[in-house]
């Protein structure tokens, strides 16, 4: 009965879910009637339309771990195949998990296969989906500064290492600004200045003012899945040097600076009252979804928790006032992609 509650759930959801944002107003909340449709769209339509990211820091962090731990084995487990099976078995519901769970299902991984552990499982292959657009680009290989080559955690807080900052759970809240409307980003609390990162490798696909976001970052994954927008970045200098539409960033690129720019029809007003980043993160299955009614937001305050035990050190230019990464890796997800 939990799977049929939830399956139409998702059915009812799908049709509802989104709020939109036309003119890149990524993640602001801009009322169905300014909305437009890609031409890009599906024929068929057959894409996921609704996600809800629920995960606990817990679950992520040891099915990281196990990921991670069996790379040196003779049989590897993957963290999104663990998590999206614990999703499956609690019908979505995380305040169920157990930590001794994915003990047992990694025990069954030792003789068993996942298909075969999910055969029975009707939400397993959405969970999976799902889970692998939210998390897919955030474990891999690297090579580090020394030439070591090492897999593990490849995607970086959005906040710059020893730059203290207070995480603000605060996804779905209220917002008046215009009208009133759900809050689809995570708020990081950080002083004005502090250097933003990227998050995930990717092309700039936005740059510049957004009435709702003030200065603002728009990055989309290689996989075309993940769009990170990045909002109320510093007055007068928001954006790392040279930063422009159509470029490349690498994980852990500085790419600007906390400010608290926003609430306005006019360039480079401060009118968001606290300093802080509002990061967010959207999923695209299928371009139509971009910038329309279709669009998914999934709540990040979890995820940055998990992504806060991997922070890009940065150095400071004292006659530019700039900040740049101090370390530098290769990704084998670059390499591979010739980019």
């Amino acid at each position: 009965m939990k799977r049929k509650r939830l399956i139409a759930f998702i059915l009812v959801l799908t049709a509802a879910a989104g709020i939109a944002a036309a003119s890149g107003n990524y993640g602001e909340g801009v009322p169905a009637a300014t909305q437009t449709e890609s031409s890009a769209s599906s024929s068929s339509g057959d894409y996921i339309k609704y996600v809800e990211f629920n995960v606990p820091y817990l679950a992520m962090k040891k099915a990281m771990n196990l990921d991670i731990s069996s790379q040196k084995e003779e049989k590897k487990v993957s963290w999104i195949e663990l998590l999206a099976y614990l999703a499956a078995k609690y019908g979505g519901n995380f305040s169920h998990y157990k930590s001794n769970d994915m003990d047992v299902l990694t025990t069954k991984l030792k003789t068993q296969t996942m298909a075969e552990l999910t055969k029975n499982m009707k939400l397993y292959t959405y969970y999976y989906k799902a889970y692998s657009a939210v998390l897919g680009g955030l474990l891999g290989t690297y090579t580090d500064s020394t030439g070591e080559t090492k897999y593990g955690l490849i995607g970086y807080s959005p906040i710059a290492k020893t730059f203290p900052y207070e995480d603000y759970d605060d996804f779905g809240a209220s917002r008046t600004y215009g009208y009133k409307r759900q809050h689809l980003g995570h708020d990081m609390m950080a002083a004005t200045g502090t250097p933003v990162i990227a998050v995930e490798s990717g092309i700039v696909e936005a740059l510049g003012w957004n009435q709702y976001g003030g200065w603002r970052i728009g990055i989309r994954s290689f996989d075309k899945q993940r769009y990170y927008y990045y909002a109320h970045l510093r007055q007068n200098r928001p954006y790392a040097a040279d930063l422009a539409v159509g470029q490349t960033v690498t994980a852990g690129d500085v790419i600007g600076y906390v400010g608290h720019t926003g609430y306005s029809t006019k360039e480079n007003v401060n009118n968001i009252k606290v300093s802080h980043l509002h990061f967010g993160m959207e999923l695209i299955f299928d371009e139509s979804q971009k910038e329309s009614v279709n669009e998914i937001w999934v709540d990040v305050y979890q995820l940055c928790k998990l992504l806060r035990q991997n922070q890009s050190e940065v150095v400071r230019n004292n006659e530019t006032k700039e900040y740049s990464r101090k370390n530098q890796i290769q990704i084998q997800y670059l390499q591979e992609n010739s980019i």
